[in-house]
Order: structure tokens, then sequence, then C-alpha cells
């Protein structure tokens, strides 16, 4: 089996199973056939198919009766057609001013033509959003090997080309489970983001341990450096991470 390109095209339908798998499961668990079928609305043995076939194609790993969790190339797909989606969301809901109620059908006609360039233009027209309208979800990290958006911003588009896209997953420290630990690998936002963060110690390659999480989206509790934060979402939404294996004894203990 190749790996899949980034910039490969894929069908509609097969974008919209791998949004639903990402939404679901977080891209790292296993997402029941029977909640694929009723958010789909689709009959489960069209989805079992789907299923199938995706595995095929290297996109997820299916187990029968079960159901199915992305792949590493899959999750690198479904984040980047998520972070379409949810980008056209903010622009459709902030710029043109149309309902939320409205916006992710909208969204879901539009966001299988856009292309990185316009995906980056778009993100820099809204400064940077970590959420979208429609039910606040989390809008993923680009895919572009940067560290912040500050590099971004610095880059012309004939250089954008050259920095190339991340090898890593990474995700926002928001999505650790407890006592799960990550790298600092990318800092969303604007200098005074960035600059707040840093003060804070959370800076590339800090190691950070998640504490606690509180729920209805309150604050997480984190530890890096040695030290205990309590960080809003609002916030912490604009740290990602590279996960640090269990049995990695060089990323177990938090930098001092």
């Amino acid at each position: 089996m190749s790996e899949k390109t980034s910039n490969e095209t894929l069908s509609e339908n097969i974008e919209e199973y791998l949004e639903i798998l990402y939404k679901l499961g977080n891209g790292k668990q296993l997402v029941k056939t029977s909640n694929i079928s009723n958010n789909l609305n689709i009959a489960p043995g069209s989805v079992t198919q789907m299923l199938k076939k995706l595995d095929t194609m290297g996109y997820v790993k299916y187990s029968p009766y079960k159901g199915a969790v992305l792949t590493e190339i899959g999750l690198k797909k479904a984040k980047s057609v998520t972070r379409k989606h949810r980008l056209l969301e903010k622009f459709l809901h902030d710029i043109l001013k149309i309902k939320k109620e409205k916006v992710h059908e909208q969204a879901c006609e539009m966001e299988h033509t856009l292309s990185d360039d316009a995906e980056r233009a778009l993100c820099q027209l809204l400064e940077r959003p970590d959420e979208c309208p429609d039910d606040e979800e989390l809008i993923p990290a680009c895919n572009f090997s940067f560290q912040t958006c500050e590099e971004c911003m610095e880059r012309k588009n004939e250089e954008v080309e050259q920095v190339g896209n991340r090898k890593e997953n990474l995700i926002s420290i928001v999505d650790l489970h407890e006592h799960e630990k990550g790298k600092v690998s990318f800092i969303r936002g604007d200098y005074k983001v960035i600059r707040r963060l840093m003060d804070m110690g959370i800076t590339m390659g800090a190691t950070i341990s998640m504490m606690k999480i509180a729920p209805f989206k309150g604050p997480v509790e984190i530890a890096v450096r040695g030290s205990k934060l309590a960080l809003g979402r609002e916030i912490a939404n604009n740290v990602f991470v590279e996960i640090i294996p269990e049995n990695n004894n060089d990323g177990a203990a938090v930098h001092g």
C-alpha cells in the first residue's frame, strides 16, 4: 500500500466519511458503524461497504461489527478536509453574515473545491480562528511545517511551497487525555497570543502533561516546566502538540 499524497483528490463521499470519523473519534478512537450511520442518515449496510473501501485505500482500520479508526494517513486527510470546512463556516458566518444553522450545509458544498492557497488566504483573512461558529468545534492546525502563525504571515505564497507539510499529526492540548503528554510543536495566533503563552513557559519543544479537563468546555489544567497552570479553552485551543508515547522515557518527565 502506497502512502497517499496530501494533494490527492478524493470524492465528496469519501471526504464526508473521513470528516465524520474525525469528528466522532477525535482522530484517535474507534467509531461505531451505527454512530456513522445515524450521523450521516445512511443505512448501516452502506456504511459498512464504505468503511471496507476506506480500509483498502489505507485511510481507516476497519473491524467488522465494531467500527473503524483513522490511520495516520487517513487522519492527515481528515484534518485537512475538516479544516477547510470549518474555515469556510467561519467565513460564511463572520464575513458573509449567513446564519449559523445554514453555514454547515453551504460549507459542505464548497470545501471540496477550496485549494490550499485559498485555504491559507482564508485563514489569514479571518485572523487565524480557532473555532467554527456552527457547533464551536476546534479548527485543526494547518498542515504547513511552521512553528507559529507569525512565520506563515511573513512568507510569500511561493516561499510557502518550499516549506513543505508536517510529517507529524498534531492535536490541540484540549484533545489530550488526562495524564497524557505531548511536545509543543505549533502555536497558533498573533504575536500577543504567542507572547502570552511564552510567558507561561509554553514554548516550542516544551513537554505538556494533561492533569485535568473540566467538562462543558471549561479550563484545562496542565503541567509544564515544573509548574501547574489552568488555561481557558480560548487560549488552550491554540497550542498543538505531538503525543509522547507512554513508553518514551525521554518525554516522560516534565521539563524543568
